[in-house]
């Protein structure tokens, strides 16, 4: 039997921001900032576990029904996440992709990401930020341009995932104490292991995600074989 391993695409439902701030009596742009320190946690977590890939649930199609002000909050927030991270992402060899239809952004925005995404195309690791992603919408997407060149089967289906490319998917973790999915990854989910933290997303970092790996490591992974 091969010695237990830590998964290789890790995805994360990054919730609890909101309330992290209202325990401190702060705003919640306080709890969206704090956030962001957490995926930089996290992602240098990830390069020291060993992990190849990380997908992050940054913003779902349903988010566009919050207050204006908390969505600007978030917009302003991705803007200076990627203007200070886009030169360390280069240097430690990390590749950023987006899964959902992030052209819905502002146009600076949009431009920033491109750039992006091109800038970091040769890394060897994967950031995968879902903005604006909804997973029903993505199997409407993908099974209608299967169905463009013919038959709809499973195979077809995954071949234009936004995920395609991308690991299949070991460990799905949401924090915060909530224990549903929320339209996220969920044919990729299909027969990941998942993990339920009462941790919120700010207070995230190396030793809550080694401690998941490890979890995800004593786990017996049957695929429904048996």
């Amino acid at each position: 039997m091969s010695a237990p391993s830590y998964p290789r695409h890790v995805a994360i439902i990054m919730d609890g921001n909101g309330r992290w701030a209202k325990k401190r009596r702060l705003p919640r742009a306080m709890g969206h900032k704090a956030g962001g320190d957490a995926v930089k946690r996290v992602v240098e977590a990830c390069e020291v576990l060993g992990i190849e890939c990380l997908t992050l649930y940054a913003f779902s199609s349903e988010n566009w029904k919050r207050e204006a002000e908390e969505i600007s909050d978030l917009m302003n927030l991705m803007r200076r996440f990627i203007e200070a991270n886009i030169g360390d992402f280069i240097a430690k060899g990390l590749r950023l992709r987006i899964i959902g239809d992030y052209n819905a952004f502002d146009p600076d925005i949009v431009a920033r990401l491109d750039d992006a995404l091109e800038r970091t195309a040769g890394g060897t690791r994967t950031l995968a930020v879902a903005l604006n992603y909804g997973a029903q919408q993505e199997l409407v997407r993908a099974a209608a341009l299967a169905a463009q060149e013919g038959e709809v089967t499973a195979s077809a289906i995954e071949k234009h995932l936004y995920t395609a490319e991308l690991p299949p998917l070991d460990l799905l973790i949401r924090t915060s104490g909530e224990v549903r999915l929320s339209n996220f990854l969920l044919w990729q989910s299909a027969y990941a292991e998942m993990i339920f933290t009462d941790v919120l997303w700010p207070d995230f970092g190396e030793a809550e995600l080694r401690g998941a790996c490890e979890e995800f490591a004593t786990r017996e992974r049957r695929y429904g074989g048996r």
